[in-house]
This record gives structure tokens, C-alpha cells and sequence, in this order.
């Protein structure tokens, strides 16, 4: 069984340029730690970063391989679906680990953890996600009694997706066009695990995150 992790890069990003190399405080390039956390899943035979502009591979460490990828990937009106149906169409394998280099903080325990579940065809696709216990309004409606408040540890959880990651088959992407099939397993993470750069106030609070916690990453 041949499993790789895909990182998708893109570096002309509109509301935070760079965002995918821009270095922490103290600290390695964005790209660095997603590409460390993934080097050291033992089942992971192949690590792709995936990008249009050449000069990323100034970042990449000994054993990451660039692969160049078609601009019209970086528009905006472009989302992960088509960036994993093309790299799927030129790198063949069984399993694949779908990551960003903006989620700095997502641990290998939780990509096993991810890969475990569709190895053993237990599940068909895995994605890491935040459980939560909280008072939710959907449509103007809340998912509680407003004359009879429960504690929040005792309300039924629901779930956000992270940025962590997604793990799913070949056949999944290129015939269904989907990244979580019909039988998905859910993976909890952390909130540090979940922390996501997006926009300027993110990457503040991961670099903050991530002095606060060295020297242990």
C-alpha cells in the first residue's frame, strides 16, 4: 500500500502574502513544521509540496519533492478538490495525506491516528476536527432549552473541521471528487493542533503559541 502527503502551496496569497514562509519569531519558516510533523509518520513514503513558483524549494528540507503546478491552481475560484483530482492524476498511490503548511501545529500522532482508521478499511477517508460543547444558534434557533440552561460539558457535541488535515483513497478523489467519503472518520484535535493562519491575526496568535511553547516544538 503506497500512501503520500500532499502540501499545497501558494504563495501570492491575498490577505496574508507569503503566508506559507513566513517565519515565526524565534523561529523556522511556516513550511518547515508541517514538513518536520510529516517526515516523521513512518507509512508516509513520499512527501510532495505542491506549488507553481520554483522558488519555494529554497525551503524545502533533504527529502521533500517539488512538484510544479499549473497557475490556474492559484486562483481564487480554485479549491482543494481540483488541486487533488490534478495531483492524483500525476502521482499515483493508494492513500493520500492532504495538509497545509499553515496548520504548523498538527501532531503525527493525530495524522496515525487519521491514517490508521482508513488503512484498516474501517473508514473510507479521515479528517481532523474540533469537538465542541457550546451554545449554538442555527436559523435563528438555539440548540438548548432557553428556560432550562444545560452545562455545557452535558450538551450533545458538535463538530468543525480543522485545517489539520484530510487522508482518503485514490478512488475516492478521482471518482467521487470527494476528500471525506461515505464513511469518514472524525479525528479530534486539540486547539492548539487546530490553530489555522489564515490572516494577520492568526499567524499573531500562533507565533504567540509557538514562543510560549519553546523550546518543545
Amino acid at each position: 500500500m503506497k500512501i503520500v502527503a500532499l502540501v499545497p502551496v501558494k504563495l501570492n496569497n491575498e490577505r496574508l502574502p507569503n503566508k506559507n514562509i513566513i517565519p515565526f519569531n524565534n523561529g523556522k519558516p511556516m513550511i518547515h513544521y508541517i514538513l518536520t510533523t510529516l517526515s516523521k509518520v513512518e507509512l508516509c513514503e513520499k512527501i510532495y509540496v505542491y506549488c507553481s513558483n520554483e522558488s519555494v524549494k529554497e525551503y524545502l528540507p533533504n527529502g521533500v519533492i517539488f512538484m510544479k503546478r499549473d497557475p490556474v491552481l492559484d486562483r481564487p475560484d480554485c479549491n482543494s478538490i481540483d488541486i487533488s483530482k490534478l495531483f492524483c492524476q500525476s502521482v499515483d498511490a493508494d492513500i493520500y495525506i492532504y495538509t497545509h503548511a499553515t496548520a504548523p501545529f498538527i501532531s503525527r500522532d493525530s495524522i496515525n491516528k487519521g491514517l490508521n482508521a482508513v488503512i484498516t478499511k474501517r473508514h473510507d477517508s479521515s479528517f481532523s476536527v474540533i469537538e465542541n460543547h457550546a451554545f449554538l444558534w442555527v436559523d435563528g434557533k438555539p440548540n438548548y432549552d432557553l428556560e432550562c440552561l444545560p452545562r455545557t460539558q452535558d450538551m450533545k457535541p458538535f463538530y468543525i473541521e480543522s485545517c489539520g488535515f484530510w487522508i482518503y483513497t485514490r478512488e475516492l478523489i478521482l471518482k467521487y471528487g470527494r476528500r471525506i467519503g461515505f464513511n469518514p472518520a472524525m479525528i479530534p484535535v486539540s486547539k492548539i493542533e487546530a490553530l489555522d493562519i489564515d490572516e494577520k491575526i492568526d499567524f499573531d496568535i500562533a507565533n504567540a503559541v509557538y514562543n510560549s511553547m519553546n523550546p518543545l516544538l
